[in-house]
């Protein structure tokens, strides 16, 4: 006999409608008498216990790390490591290494951009989600939550632009933060009255103008060949990141800003940047002004502040000139040691029941697989933080049935994180033997 109850499905309640699932809180009203006394007996425990949001971080640079010295010889627990690992043996219970991962494009230079995509933007127009990246999709799910949904940090200085690695779902790169004194003033400085009010007003005016825009083009549509419609319709999903964007700004615009705890720093070149960046890119998460940030290393790093002296992009043609390799490894190291800074630096700020990196994903790595040869297969990958069992080294299949794509590792994130899907990109499922 019915009893009226819905069905309790085996996680969460929600809400849906088209291209909408809101998660609700547990109804007492719609469970069963006795899962009813086991939640509220669980109440108690967990009443002084304090949940902390998910956060993530993607890290990447454009041209790859030198294998040999990255991935290690020993896998499992016991894992050693080679020189370019060395500076993270005290994280080593909090990282794992992943070879073997990569997303099986072609393309080199013009590949990297599908690092934290799994998909060129070339070839986008044929998936559903286009190639939107791991930090964007997760970012759609935190919505108004944070001052920033994400904060994308980099150069567009450089061979082709940079790593390029943030794409929205309508197929548009995410223009990073520049430098450490525009990424703090965007976290600390707060806009004066005045200047708000004209914020305010821009805003108000900007929203009508799209408003126009918008009846103008779906009046439009109704003349227009279905190709062409087509392109409309990506044109209506650019203008609908628009529109949220603008409803973001207007939420946050009188909500004053965190205080700073550093003084404002000046950009000194990306060299010199970095760890800078990675102290604020902390701020930012512990802030909850972002809980998704990420850092393309690319153009602008200047080999010289390192004494190296010659360019970083024609060393990762190394040629297998032993000279090279020495000089390419000694910016890698660099790049690890501001890492390995880095992690510390979570590890060392309490955030509820444990520390900022136990509550935040931190992935560290390229699109890149080998820069000498151009190829961007088996990609360097490390993986630190948010709560996965890490401390070994794990070498997946680079062929046959058995292989995964790198996506899978992100849909494993992605589902962490909170977002609720079963694809990402191409993978085939979550990551298995992880």
């Amino acid at each position: 006999m019915s009893t009226g109850r819905p069905n309790i499905p085996g996680r969460r309640f929600f809400l849906r409608a088209t291209g909408i699932q809101l998660a609700l809180p547990v109804l007492d009203s719609l469970l069963p008498t006795a899962l009813r006394s086991t939640l509220a007996l669980t109440a108690l425990s967990a009443q002084s216990k304090t949940v902390r949001p998910m956060r993530m971080v993607a890290i990447g640079n454009a041209f790859g790390f030198y294998a040999p010295f990255f991935f290690p010889k020993r896998t499992g627990p016991d894992f050693d490591t080679p020189h370019l690992l060395e500076p993270l043996a005290p994280h080593k219970k909090e990282i794992s290494i992943l070879s073997g991962l990569d997303h099986g494009v072609k393309g080199g230079h013009f590949a990297v951009h599908s690092f934290l995509s799994g998909i060129r933007q070339v070839d986008a127009k044929g998936m559903p989600d286009g190639n939107i990246s791991m930090d964007q999709r997760a970012a759609e799910t935190v919505g108004g939550s944070t001052r920033f949904p994400s904060l994308t940090i980099g150069s567009e200085d450089g061979l082709h632009g940079g790593c390029m690695m943030c794409w929205t779902r309508s197929g548009t790169r995410v223009t990073p933060i520049q430098g450490p004194r525009e990424l703090f003033r965007k976290l600390f400085v707060n806009e004066s009255e005045s200047d708000q009010v004209r914020t305010r007003d821009s805003l108000g005016l900007q929203g009508s103008i799209l408003d126009a825009v918008n009846a103008d083009a779906k009046s439009l549509k109704n003349h227009l060949a279905s190709s062409d419609q087509r392109k409309l319709d990506e044109y209506f999903t650019s203008v609908r990141d628009v529109e949220k964007s603008l409803e973001l700004r207007r939420k946050w615009s009188a909500v004053p800003k965190p205080d700073a705890t550093i003084p404002e720093p000046q950009n000194a070149g990306l060299v010199t940047d970095i760890p800078v960046l990675y102290d604020l890119m902390a701020l930012a998460l512990q802030t909850d002004s972002s809980r998704i940030a990420t850092l393309e290393i690319a153009g602008g790093f200047e080999a010289a502040v390192l004494g190296v002296r010659k360019e970083y992009h024609g060393l990762s043609h190394h040629g297998q000139v032993e000279e090279s390799i020495g000089l390419l490894v000694k910016l890698e190291r660099y790049q690890t040691e501001q890492f390995a800074r880095f992690l510390a630096k979570m590890k060392s700020i309490n955030d509820g029941d444990g520390s900022l990196l136990d509550h935040t994903m931190v992935l560290f790595g390229s699109g890149m697989g080998n820069g000498n040869a151009h190829t961007n297969l088996n990609l360097p990958i490390i993986l630190a933080g948010g709560g996965f069992q890490h401390g070994a080294a794990h070498d997946f299949p680079v062929s046959g049935p058995n292989r995964q794509p790198l996506s899978n590792l992100f849909l494993s994130m992605l589902q962490r994180f909170g977002v609720e899907q079963k694809r990402f990109a191409l993978s085939t499922g979550a990551l298995r033997g992880f």
